[in-house]
């Protein structure tokens, strides 16, 4: 949870970049932040724990990297939330290659969770710019997906920092030949924003690989989609992204009926259930291209289906 929001600010960094700048050279300087960053740690650890499992380190090296590529295409051409609205898609994605990588047991309660997670994040946001930007977004959730999966081939034993470092450096070789193959002279500019995001997307990367050492992959997947209220209000914010009413209201009536109850305020539960159900039972109606009348059915259908689950009474709901 704390780590999709530190990332989030790592996204808001990207995206102050112009469209047409350097992408390779931006990664670049990215790597070499990190590897500046992590060097004393590395140096404090390289005795006691030498360095071991180099393939794994050198995949997940060169998947991060064209990782964060696709990141700075999709992050510069989409808005805030709908380029992480896509890069929720990692969650889904770590369901089934955590079956064909890891070996997990695959059940209906973890398949159900990461399927419900998803269809959330696209009913609340609503990603529209289907493109080839979108697609990179879609690039990214894979790339994320994989690389936490392949933290289990790394031994425990070995330091989170040298995990970090190596997955920057090992990669450098081949984005300084992407540089050098884009051409263009070194805007040295870019490397405050490079270094600002390239620290807070270590503090993200080093809280995955506590978590996912910890526990199974498909545990935390649904823990990923946590980030989404922080890129609405980063995307708000800092860049004049207005998202509509629908965007805001499922989440905001969440948040407030749990702060009232947690402050000790009185507010029941129907108001709340109405409002959301009522919403997303509308939302799915406009996605399936629903007519007015059939629009208004699907409301009564959210609305019914809402009082049904809280309440434990399907028929007095549909009733009401």
């Amino acid at each position: 949870v704390l780590g999709n929001m530190v990332a989030v600010f790592s996204d808001a960094l990207v995206k102050v970049l112009e469209p047409d700048q350097p992408i390779f050279q931006f990664v670049f300087f990215r790597q070499l932040s990190a590897a500046l960053l992590l060097a004393p740690w590395l140096l404090w650890s390289w005795r006691r724990n030498p360095p071991v499992a180099l393939k794994w380190h050198l995949l997940r090296a060169h998947i991060w990297a064209v990782g964060v590529c696709l990141m700075v295409v999709a992050l510069t051409r989409l808005p805030l939330a709908t380029a992480n609205a896509l890069f929720y898609a990692a969650p889904l994605l770590m369901v089934p290659l955590a079956v064909w990588l890891a070996g997990e047991a695959l059940s209906r309660q973890k398949v159900l969770t990461a399927l419900l997670g998803f269809v959330g994040v696209l009913i609340v946001l609503r990603p529209t710019e289907v493109n080839w930007a979108a697609l990179a977004a879609l690039g990214v959730a894979l790339s994320l997906a994989v690389n936490n999966l392949l933290i289990k081939r790394i031994p425990l034993q070995q330091p989170i920092a040298q995990t970090l470092f190596f997955t920057n450096v090992l990669s450098m070789p081949f984005i300084l030949a992407l540089a050098w193959w884009e051409g263009g002279e070194w805007q040295w500019q870019m490397w405050w924003p490079a270094f600002g995001s390239s620290a807070l997307i270590m503090v993200y990367a080093g809280l995955c690989v506590m978590a996912y050492r910890k526990a199974e992959a498909s545990k935390i997947a649904s823990a990923e989609y946590t980030g989404l209220l922080m890129a609405v209000a980063i995307g708000v914010w800092l860049f004049d992204e207005q998202p509509g009413l629908p965007l805001l209201l499922i989440p905001a009536i969440f948040v407030s009926t749990l702060l009232t109850h947690l402050c000790g305020g009185s507010a029941g539960r129907e108001g709340a259930a109405l409002q959301m159900g009522g919403d997303i039972g509308r939302h799915v109606g406009v996605l399936m291209r629903m007519d007015d009348r059939d629009l208004r059915t699907a409301t009564l259908c959210g609305m019914a289906s809402f009082f049904s689950a809280l309440f434990g009474t399907p028929l007095a709901a549909t009733m009401f």
